[in-house]
């Protein structure tokens, strides 16, 4: 497993990060220590997590995962051998993320109870990165598309310094080492590093959906991140499973995440299908495993700094794992832009 610096940190992280969302939902407590065991064993430094998960969201299950987490660092120990992750949700109506059920906005007040929350869950007194988990202001987030930009800016965002101002206090306080940006637009990256020029916290990272049907990180962001060393935790590699072809033709097979909760809508859209399929046709055609040819692709774009990966059985994430050892060589690289050329990017 190889190692990657964290943006400018200093920090090294793996090439793979396990992403935790699963935990507190479709995954037991067991099961995810039994997961973060084999990530670590596999030489996986790099754990992913969030105050909003498990997925999906729901009021009961607020912070599960962070405190799976949390019981097996305290069982296992070894916390400083670990880069540890979490976020704080940005602008949400759903009442169950802050007292009173207050809106949920990116302002000091709200980012002090968040961080206080996840560390007495994840029983650490710091983070090695605190990520903002989409912006206080209104964009569209998670492929809904649909966004004007009419109405922009909006009256009542939260200015970025204000924001980036509370993480400073925190990296003061010894709470947070570094922080980052989550599911982000170039211009957004671009008010935060200007925000950093007046002594507040450099970005470090962004943590974006990319994956082979959605390649739109690299228009715009990549060039951005490259030249400002601000790496690329990439999301859903596996676009939720669907690259992996088993909900194709509307196949919904018993246990898995769309089948249980239906909220794969951004991966259904017109022109995914086919493009998965044809993916999958070069797979068996170089033979190699789907699976593997899409993890290792996403691993290997030099603006990636860790891909973040997640399983629901040890089994799926032993198949994961494997994926490090698949070079992605300039005639295969080549083979896949073909497939992008003629299906590019259906599911942003």
């Amino acid at each position: 497993m190889k190692q990657r610096e964290l943006g400018r940190t200093g920090i090294k992280v793996s090439e793979i990060c396990l992403g935790t969302m699963t935990f507190g939902q479709q995954n037991t407590e067991a099961e995810g220590h039994a997961q973060l065991d084999m990530a670590l064993e596999s030489g996986i430094n790099f754990i992913d997590t969030a105050e909003l998960y498990s997925i999906p969201p729901r009021a009961e299950t607020y912070g599960a995962t962070e405190t799976i987490v949390g019981s097996w660092l305290k069982a296992r120990g070894g916390r400083d051998k670990i880069i540890l992750a979490s976020k704080v949700v940005g602008r949400s109506s759903s009442p169950w993320f802050r007292p009173g059920g207050e809106e949920a906005r990116l302002t000091p007040a709200q980012i002090r109870y968040a961080i206080e929350g996840s560390l007495g869950r994840l029983g650490t007194d710091y983070l090695d990165l605190y990520q903002l988990h989409w912006p206080d202001r209104k964009v569209g987030l998670f492929g809904e598309g649909g966004t004007t930009f009419r109405d922009l800016p909006d009256a009542d965002e939260v200015p970025v310094d204000e924001t980036l101002g509370a993480l400073a206090d925190l990296v003061a306080e010894g709470k947070i080492r570094h922080v980052g940006l989550s599911n982000e637009t170039a211009w957004g990256v671009s008010q935060f590093l200007a925000a950093s020029k007046t002594g507040l916290p450099r970005v470090a990272s962004i943590q974006n959906a990319y994956n082979l049907i959605n390649r739109t990180f690299e228009i715009g962001l990549a060039e951005m991140c490259l030249r400002e060393n601000v790496g690329l935790l990439a999301y859903s590699p596996l676009t939720q499973g669907y690259l992996t072809g088993k909900y194709l033709n509307g196949a919904r097979p018993a246990g898995a995440r769309t089948t249980l909760f239906n909220r794969g809508q951004r991966y259904e859209k017109p022109g995914v299908d086919v493009a998965i399929e044809a993916y999958h046709a070069l797979a068996q055609a170089e033979g190699l495993d789907p699976v593997q040819l899409a993890i290792a692709f996403v691993t290997s774009r030099p603006f990636v700094t860790s891909n973040i990966i997640g399983a629901t059985s040890t089994e799926q994430l032993k198949t994961i794992l494997g994926s490090v050892d698949l070079e992605i060589t300039p005639e295969l690289e080549a083979k896949i832009n073909q497939i992008h050329q003629v299906h590019s990017n259906p599911a942003p």
